[in-house]
């Protein structure tokens, strides 16, 4: 029997357990929206903007694991969608995106809002250069297939986004239905690779051998759920364990074994260990920039000190920045647990290194201690140490947070313990301004039962605040707290910093008055409940209010512009400020035959 198209993609969507639907309407997809019109389980969930959408279904695989769903029309639509989209790819968080597209025998002729700018009918092409494969649906037929080969390669590997771009007579047209009996037979997950045992002995053995070894983690062990076989592993052989910002809550910030970020947003503290380690095995991480201080030697890693293992499901991520002895592809949690089955038969007995945990709580407790006068600060606007110090006090641990771009993510990394894995959520490769504020909608939905809430500055939440509607009409009940110091705070300290200037940075009336909108007004304008803290002692009060009443909630939090310290390298400073010792982006040796890197304590030598 033939069937519309439509109605059978969300019969497929049903089977696949997809929940929700993120996305904006237009003319494209309106077949597609009255198919969905229909579903007993499939919730729509409207935005204003089709980045918002993007952000809130990456906030909601982020949780799930499995891919978000994100539907959107054509031209401005799907152009829309590209910051969305490509902060998710740059994350590996999987999305499907099911795009409309003009009717196919109009391809080429301009029709309403087609982008064919450089080739016919090449609107799918928009997104070719973010996602892991785009399709664009040339025959109705095709559609079962499609659906299962993108969910399969958006959930798999390294997970992330495709594109299905869908003509709208496609959305239209009558297919036999036992052309989706395909999808009734295909497995809807795909069996992730272990280690070859010898890579899996290999590298144990290294690991023991080794007189300082530091275990790397980075944002792939949180999406193995590999945390408690790290854990695991580290403990037995009693390894300290560095992390990149995507990695934060890979195990708790406060274990005995955690030494803290590294980079130029990481501690002092952390570059002791993994500056001078004789062997660091990298675990889903390519060792980026900002986790590297900018690759400088000595600062934060150093090649001519140290042996890298690298293990990783992306094989173009092996060996990216660092040359590596072992270089292996396997799913984390496997192998893991391989890794410490070969440790237990080489050692049974396992590795003490005396003084090792006494060191690294010393100098957790050392830097907790620096910060306790400027988190206790009653002056106002807050500090943004006082606002995360009363932010700590009253969630419950397990409260997923989103941050954004700036001191809410660079701070709150460096500076926010975080205890249980997968509570905290960064934009990281792309680091987007607008993505806490709109991930957290997605956030909620995937954990309805948990607090959900976000730290974003003003300049990210202004950049496209349409989220407080989509919270109203949806009644989902997420915090905002908007630490907000009227500027974009970030690039006006490294501006000021480097050029005694804050032109374009920082938000001001013509007449020079400091500016910022109202934003708990704005929120009571959506239908948001929204409070503008006037002192510092009301912050904490307000925010205990908006968790115990379960509705969309705004803290418009008025914050002192300070700078997050910066232990580490970034070359960017030394683009501003010419240095002797850096030549395009590489340390040159002084006459000593010594690598001098800049702006740097050098403490760790």
């Amino acid at each position: 029997m033939k069937r519309l198209v439509s109605d059978q993609m969300v019969e497929y969507l049903e089977r696949r357990n997809v929940e929700y639907i993120f996305g904006l309407c237009g003319h494209t997809v309106i077949a597609f929206l009255d198919a969905l019109s229909r579903s007993k389980k499939l919730r729509y969930i409207s935005f204003r903007n089709e980045q918002l959408a993007a952000m809130a279904a990456d906030g909601y695989a982020r949780i799930k694991k499995k891919a978000g769903v994100v539907m959107c029309h054509l031209g401005p639509g799907i152009m829309n969608t590209v910051t969305g989209v490509a902060n998710a790819s740059f994350d590996s968080i999987p999305m499907v995106v099911i795009a409309g597209d003009v009717p196919s025998y109009y391809f080429g002729k301009h029709p309403h809002q087609e982008v064919n700018l450089h080739s016919d009918a090449s609107q799918y092409e928009i997104l070719k250069p973010i996602v892991k494969r785009a399709w664009r649906v040339d025959d109705a037929e095709a559609m079962p297939e499609i659906l299962d080969k993108a969910f399969r390669l958006a959930e798999s590997g390294r997970p992330g986004p495709v594109l299905i771009s869908v003509p709208m007579d496609v959305f239209s047209a009558k297919i036999d239905e036992e052309l989706f009996n395909r999808t009734y037979k295909d497995s809807p997950e795909t069996i992730k690779p272990a280690l070859a045992p010898s890579a899996a002995k290999a590298i144990a053995k290294k690991l023991i051998e080794a007189q300082n070894p530091v275990i790397h983690a980075g944002g792939g062990i949180l999406l193995a759920g590999a945390s408690e076989e790290l854990k695991a592993l580290v403990e037995f052989l009693d390894i300290p364990v560095s992390r990149t910002l995507m990695g934060q809550g890979c195990i708790s910030d406060t274990h005995p074994l955690m030494l803290g970020q590294t980079g130029f947003w990481g501690l002092e503290f952390t570059h002791k260990f993994t500056a001078n380690a004789d062997v660091i095995l990298g675990l889903g991480t390519r060792f980026a920039e900002a986790d590297s201080s900018s690759w400088y030697p000595g600062v934060t890693f150093d090649m001519n000190k140290t042996e890298f293992l690298q293990i990783d499901i992306d094989p173009a991520e092996i060996g990216r920045n660092y040359p590596v002895s072992i270089g292996a592809i396997a799913d984390l949690k496997i192998a893991l647990t391989q890794i410490l089955e070969e440790a237990k038969a080489l050692v049974p007995q396992g590795i003490k290194r005396p003084g090792l945990r006494e060191m690294i709580k010393e100098n957790r407790d050392e830097f907790k201690k620096s910060n306790i006068e400027i988190s206790t600060d009653g002056r106002f606007p807050m500090t943004p140490q006082r606002i995360l110090r009363d932010v700590k006090a009253l969630i419950p641990e397990d409260t997923i947070i989103f941050t954004d771009v700036g001191w809410n993510k660079n701070g709150v990394a460096q500076q926010f313990d975080i205890t249980i894995p997968g509570t905290i959520h960064h934009s990281s490769g792309l680091a987007t301004m607008g993505f806490g504020g709109s991930a957290l909608i997605g956030g909620k939905l995937a954990a309805p039962d948990k607090l959900v809430m976000t730290l974003v500055g003003d300049g990210g939440f202004g950049v496209n605040p349409g989220a407080l509607a989509t919270a109203v009409e949806q009644d989902i009940p997420v915090v905002w707290v908007v630490m907000n110091n009227s500027a974009f705070g970030t690039i006006a300290g490294l501006e000021y910093s480097n050029y005694g200037t804050n032109f374009g940075t920082v938000f001001k009336t013509p007449d020079g008055k400091t500016y910022s909108p109202n934003w708990a007004e704005v929120a009571k304008a959506y239908g948001v409940d929204g409070v503008r803290i006037e002192s510092a002692d009301e912050f904490k009060p307000a925010l205990e209010k908006a968790i115990k009443s379960n509705k969309p909630y705004l803290l418009d939090v008025p914050m002192e512009n300070i700078a997050v310290p910066t232990p580490g390298s970034w070359n960017i400073n030394d683009i501003y400020n010419p240095k002797e010792g850096v030549v395009n982006g590489k340390l040159v040796k002084n006459e000593k035959g010594e690598y001098m890197p800049p702006n740097h304590s050098g403490s760790h030598k």
